[in-house]
């Protein structure tokens, strides 16, 4: 079976030290499923990572003038390399451990998104450092990007998040894939680039949701299942109330259904359930299921999470 597992943010760290001790854990997991028997390609989220690159640069930028501000497009590239390098060194010494000894690829992903999206006229994510307003003002002034306050903490930058509609290297990510290399692609959502009227791909200071770029790319290399592992062990509603009810099963007009009844947080649960929606859609014999990374195997196998299908 040709499975893409997303994995949440409970599967990495904020610092390197962190991070490597982490994956461990991840890989464990990842492991468990190559040992099934499936091929896997993993897609991770790069929030704190791809903050803490740029505002490094932000930073060094302050204390000395040669030392360039870096493009979001570079940052996220450069946090696609440093987590997929722990993620699959960790992933190739799990297998190894077990006699299992397949080859580990991460592929530096874009993600093409269409220039006339919506999104690009309302930044709304926030990333990066925190400025006083008189320097977002100055920030603002000199380099034309958006600063908004956050949450009494100061102003931060804003981009866009628009929708995914291809990944630009799916075919590389195919061919690592029937090479039975377990692929490690689409970190952080991709790198989001948009085509130039020339064909030319142009990257753009934006951030594409984890969950909605990884049921692309499993849509895009014909996966036979889309897993997604987060901190909670199944979909719920009521979450976090005396009557939270945990689900099992769910079609996707049932999990329509629940987004309207405003059962799950937006930043959360709901990218992941409309991800899982994507997946399915149209699909009779296609999975998607949302686990937690400890039950990754029992879950594939229908004993844990809960299971999206269509309907």
């Amino acid at each position: 079976m040709r499975i893409v597992v997303a994995l949440g943010g409970n599967a990495l760290g904020k610092t390197p030290e962190e991070q490597k001790e982490l994956v461990k854990n991840t890989s464990e997991s990842i492991a468990d499923l190559v040992e099934q028997k499936h091929d896997v390609v993993i897609v991770h989220g790069n929030g704190p990572q791809v903050g803490m690159i740029q505002s490094a640069f932000e930073e060094a930028n302050r204390v000395k003038d040669a030392i360039p501000r870096m493009p979001l497009p570079e940052c996220g590239a450069m946090s696609q390399g440093y987590i997929g390098f722990h993620l699959q060194s960790a992933i190739r010494n799990a297998l190894e451990a077990r006699g299992i000894f397949r080859p580990v690829a991460t592929v530096v992903t874009q993600t093409l998104v269409d220039s006339d999206d919506e999104a690009f006229d309302r930044p709304s994510k926030p990333i990066g450092a925190f400025y006083s307003k008189d320097e977002a003002e100055a920030l603002k002034k000199e380099t034309g990007l958006p600063f908004v306050e956050d949450s009494g903490r100061g102003y931060r930058q804003v981009v866009a998040s628009p929708k995914p509609s291809d990944i630009v290297e799916k075919n590389s990510i195919k061919q690592l894939i029937d090479n039975e290399n377990i692929v490690i692609a689409s970190g952080g959502g991709g790198i989001p680039v948009v085509r130039e009227d020339d064909g030319t791909l142009r990257g753009v200071p934006a951030v594409i949701d984890k969950d909605s770029s990884s049921a692309t790319l499993a849509q895009l290399i014909n996966a036979d299942a889309f897993i997604i592992l987060t901190a909670v062990e199944r979909v719920s509603l009521n979450f976090g109330t005396p009557e939270q009810k945990d689900i099992d099963r769910m079609s996707t007009s049932e999990a329509k259904a629940y987004i309207n009844e405003g059962h799950f947080a937006r930043g959360s649960m709901l990218p992941k359930v409309e991800a899982s929606i994507d997946f399915v859609s149209g699909k009779q014999d296609a999975q998607a299921i949302i686990a937690s990374l400890e039950d990754a195997a029992e879950a594939i196998k229908g004993e844990k999470g809960t299971v999206v299908y269509y309907e």
